[in-house]
Parts: structure tokens; sequence; C-alpha cells
């Protein structure tokens, strides 16, 4: 079977846990595995690595790590955002959870809420401090950091558009173009970028996606995405393994459209 050029990012939870779900979900063209440390215990998180290293194995893949920060975020009837009043970006728990990060070889970190470039090199300096400097995801999700993007793309080793909490800052509508403008800056950086959020989000009760989000994955192929993302759908969900199959179906047929066109990878 074809493979699709950009890749899967899914997030491991409570509904992909164990090693038989993780293993159909690479079967189907999972790619690169996400640990959301909003959510779960270090004890958690060390089981999912180890299910993840095994189910990787076991299929013959190696299967890449992100590490997920929080960040200065809190909780909203909605979700959550940045607290309004934050003091820095790097929070205490997120030493902690960069601790465990690398003492159990993650191969990327995501840096929530970054506004400009000097948040990257403040973040090396912390991992410096810890005994590892590993690569940075730079997520996007601040009206700030799109006033810096340029050197944010420069400073980071890949690229997330985080378009939940973007939506708190920008107007909606405005949302699909500011996502082709960072991809196409990607793109011309030689930056992996990853769109992310409420890609498949119905498929956390559902087994089959709307048409609206069937467009909106394709939508990110075709715009240039190295990577999209699934969140909630995989990680809480109730159909984790045929969410990524159908959106491999998703991707595969939008490649279909580009032709050949360069993909920067996470490895």
């Amino acid at each position: 079977m074809r493979h699709s050029r950009a890749q899967i990012v899914a997030t491991i939870g409570p509904a992909s846990k164990d090693v038989r779900t993780i293993s159909k979900m690479i079967k189907h063209q999972m790619d690169v595995a996400r640990l959301n440390f909003s959510h779960g215990t270090h004890a958690e998180h060390a089981r999912y690595i180890k299910n993840i290293r095994l189910a990787g194995k076991k299929m013959g893949r190696k299967i890449p790590i992100i590490q997920d920060l929080s960040g200065p975020r809190i909780k909203t009837k909605s979700g959550h955002r940045i607290a309004s009043s934050f003091k820095d970006l790097i929070t205490q728990k997120d030493i902690k959870d960069l601790q465990f990060g690398i003492n159990h070889g993650v191969d990327y970190v995501i840096m929530s809420y970054i506004g400009d470039a000097r948040d990257i090199q403040k973040l090396k300096k912390e991992m410096a401090k810890l005994g590892s400097i590993k690569p940075i995801i730079a997520k996007v999700e601040r009206a700030v950091a799109l006033k810096n993007l340029g050197p944010i793309i420069k400073a980071a080793d890949a690229v997330m558009i985080g378009r939940g909490d973007l939506v708190n800052e920008v107007p909606l509508e405005e949302i699909p173009f500011i996502e082709t403008k960072i991809i196409k800056q990607c793109k011309k950086s030689g930056k992996p970028v990853i769109t992310a959020t409420q890609m498949m989000l119905s498929m956390v009760e559902n087994p089959t996606p709307p048409r609206a989000e069937a467009t909106d994955v394709a939508f990110a192929i075709t715009s240039g995405s190295d990577a999209v993302m699934l969140s909630e759908e995989t990680a809480i969900g109730q159909y984790p393994i045929q969410t990524v199959q159908i959106m491999e179906r998703i991707v595969l047929a939008a490649e279909k459209h580009l032709g050949k066109h360069e993909v920067n990878r996470l490895t």
C-alpha cells in the first residue's frame, strides 16, 4: 500500500495507550506520536513511551515521539488559553516535564505560546541545564508570534500551527489565510510545518468524519503542510485506529493533486 508523503502525528492517550492499538495505528500510517503534557501523569506518559517503542519495533518502524509542554495555560469553559498574567512561558511544571522527557529520550519538544525567537533560545538554555538539547517545535498560537514569524521559524527546528488558541487572538475568518501564510514561510525556510487542532474532531464520537473535516485536512495538505495532527481524536476518542486510517486516505487523495512536491519530515 502506498504511504502518504506528508506525515500523520497522532496523540497517544487513554484511548490509544496499549501496544495493540498503537501497532494498528502505525499499520494505518501513523508516523509520529505526540504526548500532551497538559494531561496525564509521568507514570502514564512513561507507559505510553514504552508502548510506542514496543509497537514501533513490532511494526518495524521508528516512530518519533513529541513532548508537548503545557506552558502557562489555564482551563476555560471552552477549553484552555494562555494565562493573562503569566510571568514566564517556561513554568516550573514545564521544567519537571522537560527533565522527564529528556530522561526518556523524546525526539522533539513543543514549546507552547511562543512570542518571539528569544523564547526558543531560553528553552534551549533550560535544556542544556538538564543535560540535552532536543529539537524544538514552535507552536504558533498567539498574535504576537505572527508578527515575529520569520525569526521564530529561523530559530525553531519545526513549526506547529496551533489553531485552537490562535482563534482566541485573531478573527476566526482569518485562520485559513494565516494557516496558508505560515505554511508558505516554513516551506520557503525548509522547516517542517504541522497543521493541528480539531482536524477530525467529530471522530471522537463518530466512526466517519463530515465533509467539512475531510476538506480541512485536504486543504492543509494542498497548502503544503508537511504533517497533520490528531489530538482528542486519538487520545480519548472512540475510534483512534479508524481516524488515522481515514486521515491517511484523505492525505493520499490530496497529494494526487500536488504532483511531485517537497516534504520536510520529522525524523
